[in-house]
């Protein structure tokens, strides 16, 4: 089954988790994969690019090429198809997507759900509008804790390498409230809880 990663999933995990695409991990046969789009993205933020200077190395740059998820014609269309009712939905109720923080799925958010919708895909991302569109279309999501979670049970990361994540995240001022509330739910055997 194909879990497809963001750009900010990807930008958390890849310099770490290596390889970070086209590994298979799990009972179920999971396999991370990026599109094209991650690319575009980053390319187009200077912010972003300035940010992971190691995004364009050629480690890098060659996996997410050999690895990069294809389409023929035909799913490109159900994708656009897809992304246009995505879109109009949030559109047509803006303010559910930006209550608690949230900010409302733009078009290239809407084209990653539509192409998991298209390919049976779990999508990773930590925005928590993608989640709330996904929930309405029956689009699986997962946060990227619940990958490293899941990297973790499948015995890819292990307890030193998620430690390692966590004070990158901190450092970085990357640390989403999502992950951190993770860190002593998800993660409580390795990090303790709260009061710990």
């Amino acid at each position: 089954m194909l879990v497809l990663l963001d750009t900010n999933a990807y930008l958390r995990l890849a310099k770490r988790v290596r390889p970070a695409v086209g590994i298979s991990f799990g009972q179920k046969g999971y396999v991370l994969t990026v599109h094209k789009s991650v690319e575009d993205e980053v390319h187009r933020n200077p912010r972003l690019k300035a940010k992971y200077p190691w995004f364009d190395a050629d480690e890098f740059a060659d996996e997410r090429l050999a690895k990069q998820i294809r389409l023929s014609e035909d799913e490109k269309q159900s994708i656009e198809a897809a992304q246009s009712v995505l879109h109009g939905w949030v559109l047509s109720d803006v303010d559910r997507y930006t209550s608690g923080g949230r900010s409302p799925p733009g078009q290239t958010d809407c084209w990653l759900l539509a192409l998991g919708q298209v390919k049976s895909a779990i999508v990773v991302t930590d925005d928590l509008g993608m989640h709330e569109l996904a929930k309405d279309f029956g689009i699986s999501v997962w946060h990227g804790y619940e990958l490293l979670d899941k990297l973790r049970s499948a015995k890819v990361v292990d307890v030193a390498l998620i430690k390692e994540i966590y004070e990158a995240l901190e450092a970085n001022g990357d640390l989403t409230k999502s992950w951190h509330e993770a860190k002593h739910t998800v993660f409580v055997k390795i990090f303790g809880s709260k009061g710990g």
